[in-house]
């Protein structure tokens, strides 16, 4: 099994799915075009992708020239029946492949927050295996509308497209379901004066939360990580 692994923003962790995929024994390719290194043109010699979070909105094309490609290359590998996975940039550039809008600095989150199945995710093979309702970390300001031929799959008061499905192994996902309690603490160090404007008093918070949702989200992001390997 060969992975494409496309980072957006400096030493991005894969978390709970770089768990899974070490369990499938699954290589690794990692490319990083925030930093000019080349996708490749189409999925031939891999068998699924996985595009990560950044800071940059999925219509900076401006800054981040890469864009429109990594958009085409997410809808190719759909094409292709191969298994695509985008976590929160990533699913907003998963929407535009599939002519979704993106709608920028209107759906601002941060923690952990309650997610809930819609009812098309207890037939899903990959959201039908966590619970009805669960916790699960976000940090976005950027949301998207559905594409039209997306199932969606969850759901939030505050931020109504958490995940959608196209055909039958692409998956868009809002919230950060690969990051376990270890990837956010690094977030804690790396990012400790954003998280404090984002969220004044959260870091101050940040063990009542971990011991709670975190305990929680972090079963539920294993869950997800591994049904969706078994897709690929």
């Amino acid at each position: 099994m060969r992975i494409l692994i496309v980072e957006n923003l400096h030493k991005t962790s894969l978390g709970q799915v770089g768990i899974a995929l070490e369990e499938a024994d699954a290589e690794q390719v990692w490319v990083r075009p925030w930093n000019a290194e080349p996708l490749p043109a189409a999925s031939d010699g891999f068998d699924g992708m996985v595009v990560l979070g950044g800071e940059q909105s999925a219509i900076d094309d401006h800054i981040h020239p890469y864009l429109p490609e990594l958009a085409r290359l997410m809808k190719c590998f759909g094409d292709d029946d191969k298994a695509v996975l985008g976590i929160c940039l990533g699913s907003q550039l998963l929407a535009r492949a599939h002519g979704g809008t993106n709608i920028l600095g209107q759906a601002r989150q941060f923690g952990w927050h309650r997610v809930a199945r819609t009812e098309a995710a207890a037939q899903d093979p990959v959201l039908s295996a966590i619970d009805a309702e669960f916790p699960i970390f976000e940090w976005h300001s950027d949301t998207f509308t559905l594409p039209e031929d997306a199932i969606h799959l969850a759901t939030n008061p505050d931020v109504a497209n958490q995940c959608f499905r196209i055909g039958r192994a692409s998956y868009g996902m809002q919230f950060h379901f690969e990051a376990n309690r270890q990837v956010v603490e690094d977030w804690n160090r790396g990012f400790a004066e954003t998280i404090e404007r984002t969220m004044p008093g959260w870091l101050a918070d940040y063990d009542k939360h971990a011991a709670t949702d975190g305990v929680i989200a972090d079963k539920a992001g294993l869950a997800i990580a591994r049904a969706w390997v078994g897709q690929i």
